[in-house]
């Protein structure tokens, strides 16, 4: 005989009370409570992104216009002529626009800002060359390889960041002034190196760290050598942390005030932020000059990050996250 097959139990029937319509219309109205609830999280959620945003770009904007207001007193000063600087002072718009203290700072005889300029740039480049060589070159040593105490010699690199420029004031004029590179451009351009090799190398580290070693071993097993792989393989990879690089130390170097000023003296090895300082006067501050001045001056710094900014916050971040 035939066993006969228990039916299944059914417990929506139970629940329901059987009817098919009845739990048709139960379903409904669940189906429409959990709608309403997850339709009113969801403009709970939206108006929350909203007012978070909202919040965000009034804050960019106060830091904008607190930004500009220095920038638009440089404006104004430098379109002004000294006698109505003094008498109107630096906020107010210029009753006539006039260009005298632009052709001023330039002219060879008296301002000379085109010999502040050139010396800027004969600084700037090779400083900026040798710090993100260095840096690389280091960054490529401690992130791909292995050795006893790299750890250490890195920690060692890395702590060149945390020293502050004043204490090797005196040691660095005294070793300048003994080798005989003092006021010249070259005692400058060593001691910015050195300072930019422990950001070249940090950041290098990190980039190299993310490639994977599978290039390194695959380029090994069909018969490249060390070199071949770093600038055949490796060092392509590295444009957006180069170009990151470039751009910050071309715009602290340009920017640097504090070792110009130590160690050149004549006017001839003196570079643009040092030369805006020479139109104070004993007795009086040439303001006009100095703004057309600043303005110039920061035009290069300014041309920089127009060109690289979609490299800028992108190789900052480069090697900062794994996986």
């Amino acid at each position: 005989m035939n066993r006969l097959e228990a039916p299944t139990p059914n417990p929506s029937r139970h629940l329901y009370g059987g009817h098919p319509k009845m739990r048709e219309g139960l379903n409904s109205r669940y189906t429409a409570i959990f709608s309403q609830r997850r339709g009113d999280q969801t403009t709970r959620t939206n108006w929350s992104r909203l007012l978070g945003t909202a919040l965000l770009y009034f804050i960019l904007t106060i830091l904008l216009v607190l930004f500009m207001v220095p920038v638009y007193g440089a404006i104004v000063t430098a379109f002004k002529s000294q006698a109505e600087v003094a008498a109107g002072g630096y906020w107010t718009p210029p009753a006539s626009v006039t260009s005298a203290n632009f052709d001023r700072v330039l002219d060879p005889e008296d301002g000379n800002l085109g010999l502040y300029l050139q010396n800027s740039l004969l600084l700037t480049i090779p400083a900026s060359i040798f710090s993100i060589a260095l840096g690389t070159l280091a960054g490529y040593a401690l992130g791909k390889y292995r050795f006893r105490f790299d750890g250490l010699l890195f920690i060692f690199i890395v702590a060149g960041m945390f020293l502050p420029p004043q204490i090797a004031l005196i040691p660095v004029f005294r070793m300048m002034n003994d080798i005989g590179l003092y006021d010249t451009l070259w005692a400058v351009i060593i001691i910015h190196t050195a300072f930019g090799i422990p950001i070249c190398t940090l950041v290098m580290r990190n980039f190299f760290q993310v490639v994977p070693n599978a290039l390194r071993e695959a380029a090994l097993i069909d018969g490249a050598n060390e070199y071949s792989i770093f600038f055949r393989i490796m060092l392509p990879l590295t444009l957006p942390a180069l170009a990151v690089l470039a751009t910050l130390q071309f715009t602290w170097i340009w920017n640097d005030f504090l070792w110009p000023f130590i160690l050149t003296q004549r006017a001839e090895s003196r570079t643009v932020m040092v030369g805006i300082l020479n139109l104070t006067g004993q007795y009086s501050v040439d303001w006009g000059g100095q703004a057309a001045a600043s303005l110039i001056g920061s035009l290069p710094t300014l041309i920089i990050f127009v060109f690289f900014q979609r490299y800028f916050i992108r190789g900052l971040t480069l090697g900062a996250v794994k996986g």
